[in-house]
């Protein structure tokens, strides 16, 4: 059997799904592997729970996380959806973050309790929590937040959700 041969044999018995998709080194510690298979089915997943939010085909989904796998995530959901992804960069301040969730559109958002850089935790939903209320259009709308850090977080009820929590329904 030639080389090539036994190339062929290998990429049969491991197919795709199996293979690693995303690689992800974060906060101390802490690393993550997703093959395409679950990247996949974590998509698809995702995807559901934005249509359950109301999510259609046109909708922008605003997206305030830190480069972490969720962010991979949310892109293939809204494109499963056909639905815009708004990136609302974890860098931005306050201020700037008002002007951007004043903008009509994104009726879900979202983004992480907290991120680690720079050697610190620093918070993310508070960033988006307080400009959500300076901006006044809280209203109508859904925050998914991602768990990343083990701290307390606030919490809108009505509004937030976890979501792993979302993703887990349906």
């Amino acid at each position: 059997m030639t080389t090539e041969h036994v190339d062929d044999a290998r990429e049969i018995q491991q197919p795709q799904a199996s293979r690693i998709a995303l690689t992800w080194a974060g906060e101390p510690g802490r690393m993550e592997e997703l093959t395409h298979g679950m990247l996949l089915d974590q998509a698809d997943r995702a995807a559901a729970a934005l249509a359950r939010l109301g999510v259609r085909a046109g909708d922008q989904v605003a997206v305030h996380l830190p480069l972490v796998p969720e962010s991979v995530i949310a892109t293939l959901a809204c494109g499963r959806l056909d639905a815009t992804r708004i990136t609302l960069p974890v860098s931005l301040t306050v201020p700037e973050l008002v002007a951007r969730t004043r903008e009509p559109g994104a009726r879900v958002l979202i983004t992480a309790d907290a991120a680690f850089w720079d050697g610190a935790i620093r918070p993310v939903k508070a960033a988006l929590d307080h400009a959500l209320a300076r901006s006044g259009s809280a209203k109508d709308r859904t925050v998914l937040v991602v768990n990343r850090c083990a701290r307390p977080v606030s919490w809108t009820p009505g509004r937030d959700r976890w979501w792993h929590e979302a993703l887990s329904e349906g």
